[in-house]
């Protein structure tokens, strides 16, 4: 008997030919570029560095694009980006030890929000690797455990014939549901050795499916069918796995209100008659939530920002469907569904029910009526003004990226992303530095339309140098820096906490001078002038900086409440 996975394919003359007369002049660092283009990449990001060098130039014969940032940080956020835009695992070259360490914060904002990132990062000789200490550069005893608690997978190459399987695996695990960043080790002496191995060609990363239990969507389509209130928490799994027509589809069949959470924005239409839009840091719809006798969450661990801070407490029948097991009733009991979003709602789709329910889209008006009674109240029109002028200006089809900053904090709950996968932020890790270098990660996957970075001035001056890569590749992304003087909301948080902020104050450049000094244009604007200066600048070709010198106040809390 022949078994399907038994037959193999027969090379042709040709390619036995090529096979037994590999080109002259290549090395280890050839394996990896070929490797990569058979997987089909098409750009890399990095930065060289010593032990790396065999990657890098190996690029030089090869197709692949190369982009380079100048801090490896930024070039982790540039590549995690590229993977969120494109659905496209996005290879980060790095060197060893200072080089492999500086990307660990965007690696684990990558593995936080699921983006696909194949770190590939050079090691000392093989000599060196298992601990002995034999005194290399940027040595590190066990470079590997640093990365483990952080990506998906680690692999460690140890000769040049393990190179192409080694990064097969990491591009399948990074493109296996739950998305994630991966990393690939390889020593300096096997990327600098000549090779005769052949070219390589096409290999097999084909990701692994995730699909649902029957009997558990079985089960939940049932619920759902016969319940007196269902709502939805749509979170970043169903926009990682291309599933926000599908859940539009489950939702209007269900007549179930939606709200999706910061990582999710886009996820479900802003202004649908369903929508309740991302209003989690609301204790109105807080509560909304918890009176819902069946409670569909969908690619969201309902951590501590989606359960408005761990006090979001669900009195009916939740049911998770998350494709991460780890987050999988990790702080909800529920009907847990192991499962990748696309393909639980497509199960879904073919067992539900429809659910006639003349009051769902009553209810759904008076919670947003009543939320925005309670902004109003609060005296935040300026707040209101800038968030709405971005909006304005910012092109319907134009990705915009935020950093940990006052106005991104009210973009999570606040604004339309208007589509799925189009507003990215930091707030899976939380780390400061993200939104520039990862603006410029989604100019580059494609730079046919504008790009938006929104940074407070304190999260700026982590991204500085990457004006020199937005010149350098002339990429169209548009720069709004917040100047409030300090880190705006920790300055917050201090004097409601203690009555006084301490550590958040900040000297800082003049922006405009400096992106002028890169060769980029840069403008003060205000609030007045926001809206026709963003679209001037976004309509601009090539990178721009846009400064507006204001200090902004969030609303106030109501998970306390």
């Amino acid at each position: 008997m022949t078994h399907d996975h038994d037959l193999v394919l027969r090379p042709t003359p040709a390619q036995i030919t090529a096979a037994l007369n590999p080109p002259p002049g290549r090395n280890g660092g050839d394996l990896v570029v070929e490797t990569l283009a058979g997987l089909g990449a098409t750009t890399v990001f990095g930065l060289p560095g010593q032990h790396a060098l065999g990657m890098f130039d190996a690029l030089r014969r090869s197709a692949l694009r190369y982009v380079g940032l100048r801090v490896e940080n930024n070039a982790g956020f540039a590549a995690d980006a590229y993977g969120r835009v494109t659905g496209e695992a996005a290879p980060l070259l790095l060197s060893t030890g200072p080089g492999a360490l500086m990307s660990l914060a965007a690696l684990q904002e990558a593995a936080a929000a699921s983006a696909p990132v194949l770190g590939i990062g050079s090691q000392i000789p093989v000599a060196g690797l298992g601990g002995a200490r034999k005194g290399y550069l940027h040595e590190l005893p066990d470079q590997p455990a640093s990365f483990r608690d952080v990506v998906k997978s680690v692999h460690t190459v140890r000769s040049q014939s393990q190179i192409p399987s080694a990064i097969a695996a990491a591009w399948k695990s990074a493109l296996t549901a739950p998305h994630g960043p991966v990393w690939v080790e390889i020593p300096q002496d096997v990327l600098l050795a000549e090779t005769s191995l052949p070219v390589v060609t096409a290999p097999d990363a084909t990701p692994d499916d995730l699909p649902p239990r029957p009997e558990l969507t079985a089960l939940a389509a049932h619920l759902l069918s016969h319940a007196e209130r269902p709502a939805i928490i749509a979170g970043g799994g169903v926009v990682r796995s291309d599933a926000s027509g599908k859940l539009r589809l489950l939702a209007e069949r269900l007549n179930a209100p939606v709200v999706t959470t910061f990582g999710g924005k886009g996820a479900f239409p802003w202004n649908h008659p369903l929508s309740l839009q991302s209003w989690l840091e609301d204790r109105h719809t807080t509560d909304f939530l918890e009176e819902a006798d069946v409670l569909l969450v969908i690619g969201s661990g309902l951590g501590e920002l989606s359960s408005n801070y761990h006090t979001f407490k669900p009195r009916g029948r939740v049911i998770q469907i998350e494709a991460d097991l780890g987050k999988l009733e990790s702080n909800h009991p529920a009907l847990g569904i192991h499962a990748d979003a696309r393909l639980a709602l497509q199960a879904l789709l073919e067992t539900v029910e429809d659910r006639p329910d003349e009051t769902a889209r009553e209810r759904v008006r008076e919670l947003l009526t009543k939320v925005a009674a309670r902004i109003d109240g609060q005296n935040l029109t300026l707040e209101q003004q800038v968030l709405s002028s971005v909006r304005q200006a910012l092109p319907t089809d134009s990705p915009s990226f935020w950093d940990m900053t006052i106005l991104a904090y009210w973009a999570w709950s606040a604004f339309d992303a208007q589509g799925p996968n189009l507003m990215h932020s930091a707030q899976g890790a939380g780390g400061l530095g993200y939104g520039f270098p990862a603006a410029l990660g989604a100019a580059a996957a494609d730079p046919t339309r504008p790009v938006l970075a929104v940074s407070g001035d304190g999260g700026a001056l982590y991204s500085i140098a990457e004006l020199a890569t937005a010149k350098q590749y002339d990429l169209p992304v548009t720069w709004l820096i917040i100047d409030d003087g300090g880190y705006g909301i920790l300055r917050e948080y201090m004097t409601d906490a203690f009555g006084e902020p301490t550590a958040t104050e900040l000297h800082r450049p003049d922006y405009v001078a400096l992106a002028e000094s890169f060769g980029v244009t840069g403008l003060h604007t205000t609030p007045e002038t926001l809206q026709e200066d963003l679209t001037r600048a976004l309509n601009t070709p090539g990178p721009s900086v846009v400064v507006l010198p204001a200090v902004l106040r969030m609303f106030a809390p109501t998970h306390l409440g």
